[in-house]
């Protein structure tokens, strides 16, 4: 008696669920996101932040990976040679020679603009967590939940500079970016610069304080080996009597600071912001124009960043489970957010008003980038593709007006 009695009401639950939404699915879809525009507003959730224990997500799937390493490894069985293409075999890629020189100089550009923004608009910074916050006033939001953070998690403010908006990823200068790896026993031999500007030194710029190899033939590859039948120096070339391979890091000048400053038709603070907006977007497609050519790697649990087909053999991580690699990095194909990473802050809709941003209102904020969010409060006008983060289309109620809100 009990089975049967179980089997009627359940069947009788279907039918009463299939009737109900059969009939209300429109209603409710129509209810649920109902605006003046009749299409629901679209807003891109940030992604959660990695537990120490979580990989980076893979460019690649795992089966792709597998399969491409199974294909190579029958290549490998069979005597015979591997056409390489540029710039796999040590040549330039000539189409995107111009596009290092404008990343190059798009970088250079972007860092003059935000030196001359960051004197006119505050940039505060956690003591605590690193958290950043862009404008007048630091905002009330209780997110500081680290170790040694206040009970009521409300943050230590203190001033921050233009590192903070734009935070420095640097990389191992290979003077041949098809050679050996850099070892641990060379890690402080060989000179560490910005990782794009790494990217554009491979890629056709030339820097004379770090020189690189550029080749006139190509290489061969005949079983999965290298072979490189160009002399490492010409006869006829006498500019590589002098050269170091490695010992960069004696020079103390840096790329940034024999930087020109730029060239502005504008004296005020907006011009620079527009600049500095358009040499932000044109610094990161040209850089993701450059990685689908040249290889980047990247740390699957920590922040180091490697410019070539391989990873450095430097024993440094001090990430997740770094014991069993012995101190190695888990190298994996890189992203754009790892040669340039955005940094988050809470969007200020009116950068002149005398109210800061409270906790209690905090799931009607957006969010940008650094360098974004200080540009759009300095003036420059804010592209389409963060529309979606910055959720001007949410209107913002009052705290005694949150209970109201549907």
């Amino acid at each position: 008696m009990l089975p049967r009695r179980t089997r009627t009401i359940t069947s009788n639950h279907k039918m009463i669920v299939q009737n109900f939404f059969g009939r209300n699915s429109v209603m409710c879809s129509l209810v649920s996101f109902s605006t003046g525009l009749g299409e629901a507003p679209k807003y891109t959730e940030l992604p959660k932040n990695r537990k120490k224990s979580e990989r980076k997500p893979l460019v690649t799937g795992v089966n792709e990976l597998k399969r491409i390493a199974r294909l190579e490894r029958q290549m490998r069985q069979e005597v015979h040679e591997i056409v390489l293409r540029p710039p796999e075999n040590g040549l330039l890629f000539k189409r995107l020679v111009p596009v290092a020189h404008e990343v190059y100089a798009a970088r250079a550009e972007l860092l003059t603009c935000v030196s001359k923004v960051v004197k006119s608009i505050a940039i505060h910074l956690c003591s605590l967590c690193g958290e950043v916050h862009i404008g007048q006033l630091p905002h009330k939001i209780r997110t500081c939940n680290v170790a040694g953070s206040p009970t009521s998690k409300e943050h230590v403010w203190e001033r921050g500079g233009m590192e903070h908006v734009l935070p420095l990823v640097e990389s191992f200068h290979l003077y041949d970016r098809l050679g050996r790896a850099v070892s641990h026993e060379e890690r402080l031999q060989v000179d560490r610069i910005p990782a794009i500007v790494e990217l554009c030194v491979q890629a056709g710029v030339d820097i004379p304080e770090y020189p690189t190899r550029r080749r006139a033939f190509p290489v061969y590859n005949v079983v999965g080996r290298l072979i490189d039948f160009e002399r490492r120096f010409p006869k006829d070339d006498s500019s590589g009597k002098d050269i170091k391979t490695s010992g960069f890091w004696e020079n103390t000048e840096k790329p940034d600071q024999d930087r020109k400053p730029v060239d502005s038709p504008f004296d005020d603070l907006q011009g620079f912001a527009v600049r500095g907006m358009d040499a932000l977007e044109k610094m990161r497609s040209g850089a993701l124009k450059l990685m689908q050519k040249y290889a980047v790697q990247t740390c699957g649990y920590c922040p180091e960043v490697n410019v070539g087909p391989r990873g450095h053999r430097v024993r440094q991580c001090q990430a997740y489970k770094h014991q069993m690699r012995d101190g190695q990095h888990a190298w994996q194909e890189a992203m754009i957010d790892d040669l340039v990473p955005p940094v988050y802050v809470w969007h200020v809709r009116d950068p002149q008003g005398d109210k800061p941003l409270v906790d209690g209102l905090k799931r009607y904020y957006g969010k940008l980038p650094a360098a974004v969010e200080l540009f759009a409060q300095a003036g420059a006008h804010v592209v389409e593709d963060y529309n979606s983060l910055m959720r001007e289309d949410v209107a913002v109620p009052a705290l005694d007006e949150e209970k109201w809100v549907v």
